[in-house]
């Protein structure tokens, strides 16, 4: 263990919990541990009610502690509080993933001394009430930290809270490894579901939850000719989505798929024309989906949310952005698209080049690796 940077990793939940952060941390977590300079624990709350729970998974020791259960999103353990002191009198760095109140009361009691980084993901948007209350603890959090990681500079932009720490904020993206999703075989997974011959296949991928905006992708294919739109994931709105589609007479161009496993997944990504992300909250503060589309080489529709979203695909360039909840100028942009293939290839080459050169796992390792140990 000697000379190894000690680093403490604190969220709300782990793999195999499935979510954008959880998948975020695990791969630093994993790739951390790799580098032979790191040694890496983490520390996060139970899904479900019980007694605290020590694990090894592939390779990172994980303490999940029990909790009292889950309010307004964040889980209730007091024993979290006690474990994170003990944990953080061993580490070097204490790494906290926000939102996460309980971590900030965690560090708070803590007396924790030693160097504390935070990975900002996104602002808290739908708990208006709750932030009231929490925000004192969180601008104390946002000065106790040494470095406040983001994933794009739109997360400062479009902060409310963010832009009078600037000074302290380093630019880390989230990554994914090309290599693994381009082995991939093309095998035509959407186009054998069309109805139609050389229809253009646009594809959603996420859950079916109000900020993801498929209602106004659902109105856009309205006045979208010549496309066929499948929809992969599965909530709470699914039964809502599907009424829409059937009183808007588009069943026979519109195809849930249902939540996919990751193979098939990514066959649709790999056979799909145009990918689409239209939502139309600051939830959304990235789209690693956007990602998973572009390293096929396909051109992504966002939105101009004041989050990350717009500064994955840049528009014009890997594709298009549209206003969020803006039917007619995302049913333009699909239109726009679906008619020129020229122009599909050329920003999906785009689209393919970025995320080599700028959100490929390898260089962001290696911007986290700079920030932990001091040197950004």
């Amino acid at each position: 263990m000697s000379g190894k940077l000690r680093v403490l990793e604190v969220n709300k939940a782990y793999y195999p919990h499935i979510g954008g952060i959880e998948t975020v941390i695990r791969q630093y977590a994993e790739e951390l541990g790799r580098t032979g300079g790191f040694d890496v624990k983490v520390l996060v709350c139970r899904d479900d009610r019980g007694d605290m729970r020590r694990e090894k998974i592939n390779g990172v020791d994980v303490t999940r502690c029990g909790s009292l259960g889950t309010y307004f999103s964040c889980p209730l353990s007091m024993q979290f509080i006690r474990k994170f002191r003990e944990m953080a009198a061993k580490a070097d760095v204490v790494h906290i993933h926000v939102p996460f109140p309980l971590a900030d009361a965690a560090l708070l009691f803590s007396g924790f001394k030693g160097k504390v980084v935070v990975s900002w993901h996104s602002d808290v948007v739908k708990q208006k009430k709750l932030m009231r209350l929490y925000k004192p603890f969180m601008h104390r959090l946002l000065e106790r930290a040494d470095r406040i990681l983001v994933a794009t500079e739109g997360h400062i932009i479009g902060s409310e809270y963010l832009p009078g720490y600037w000074d302290k904020c380093v630019v880390v993206p989230y990554g994914i490894v090309p290599e693994d999703y381009r082995k991939t075989v093309r095998d035509g997974f959407l186009e054998e579901k069309c109805c139609y011959e050389n229809s253009v296949k646009v594809l959603f991928s996420g859950r079916l939850v109000y900020y993801k905006g498929i209602d106004v992708l659902i109105e856009a294919f309205r006045d979208v000719k010549g496309c066929e739109l499948f929809i992969s994931g599965a909530g709470e709105l699914e039964a809502e989505l599907k009424a829409r589609v059937k009183h808007s007479e588009i069943e026979d161009r519109v195809h849930f798929l249902g939540f996919l496993p990751q193979k098939e997944l990514r066959r649709a990504f790999a056979d799909c024309d145009i990918f689409v992300l239209p939502s139309v909250e600051r939830s959304e503060a990235f789209g690693i989906v956007q990602l998973e589309a572009m390293v096929y080489g396909k051109p992504v529709i966002n939105t101009a949310l004041p989050s990350g979203v717009p500064y994955v695909s840049l528009h014009g360039d890997t594709g298009m952005t549209v206003p969020p909840s803006d039917a007619g100028a995302l049913a333009f942009a699909i239109n726009r698209l679906a008619d020129d293939r020229e122009l599909r290839e050329e920003m999906g080459e785009a689209a393919a080049e970025r995320v080599d050169k700028v959100f490929n796992e390898k260089i962001v390792i290696e911007r986290l690796c700079g920030v932990l140990s001091g040197r950004l």
